[in-house]
């Protein structure tokens, strides 16, 4: 017993140095340079006009890619957890793309797509439809990106709770709103909601693939992210600490409202 309770010792001193120098240090490090200089300094950094439109940018793209992704990731897990069909396995294993892709290589790939000598570039060009370099192209790289998120959250989820209940409502007459938003929507609110969190917290702090298509142009096309690797280059650290402050406390938002949701939903199955 005491080699066993020596062992559990030196496992959990060994943990909680790596998350210490590896996460908390970093994380703890960026706030202190963030308010180094006085709160006041702080608040007006983040109240700079190209800081504003940073961050108007970075929340108008999440507002947009938020709402797809919630509808593309409900239809997908439906599909996914309730039907069997070909070609099953292949969908399932495609929403693992995004996340084994370079969100650089993502940038990349859309760029050619949409880039001025890219395979549609010049139809663009002559309709006067500008993509690249504009919130169309961040808002279609995020959402690549992100959209995996909520289909990944919900279909376990709905696999292990079957279909049971929708074909009884079915029996009884129910229409198929009438199905989503009185069966299976109250079933998965709670995975969606993690799922919601996940993609929304991932969409905000993109900027691999965002970098690439925004073209960092001051003031239109830099995102909270792009914005603070720009505001640290120019030795601006007042500005890029502020900001990476912001994103760590969307981080750190992000990890509570996940535990909130899981303890919820955990006294829910208990209940």
């Amino acid at each position: 017993m005491k080699t066993q309770s020596w062992q559990k010792w030196i496992l959990i001193l060994t943990a909680l140095s790596f998350f210490t120098i590896i996460l908390l240090l970093p994380l703890f490090t960026v706030f202190y340079s963030a308010l180094e200089q006085g709160i006041g300094l702080f608040f007006a950094a983040l109240i700079e006009p190209e800081a504003l439109a940073a961050i108007w940018l970075t929340i108008k793209v999440s507002l947009i890619v938020l709402p797809i992704n919630i509808f593309i990731g409900v239809v997908m897990a439906w599909a996914i957890a309730y039907f069997d069909f070909k070609g099953k396995s292949l969908l399932t294993a495609l929403l693992d793309l995004p996340f084994s892709i370079s969100p650089v290589v993502v940038g990349l790939m859309f760029l050619l797509l949409f880039g001025l000598d890219g395979l549609w570039g010049a139809w663009l060009v002559e309709h006067h439809i500008r993509f690249m370099f504009a919130t169309p192209s961040i808002v279609i790289v995020t959402l690549f990106v992100t959209f995996p998120l909520i289909a990944k959250s919900l279909i376990p989820t709905m696999s292990a709770q079957g279909t049971s209940e929708e074909q009884a409502a079915l029996i009884l007459g129910a229409s198929s709103w009438q199905l989503f938003w009185h069966v299976t929507l109250p079933k998965i609110k709670w995975a969606l909601i993690y799922g919601v969190i996940l993609s929304n917290a991932r969409a905000m702090g993109e900027f691999g693939a965002v970098s690439v298509v925004s073209g960092h142009i001051r003031g239109l096309t830099n995102t909270i992210p792009l914005y603070v690797e720009i505001s640290y280059n120019e030795y601006q650290f007042v500005a890029a600490f502020a900001c990476a402050s912001l994103l760590a406390l969307i981080a750190v938002g992000t990890l509570g409202l996940q535990n909130i949701v899981r303890y919820v939903e955990k006294k829910k199955i208990q209940e």
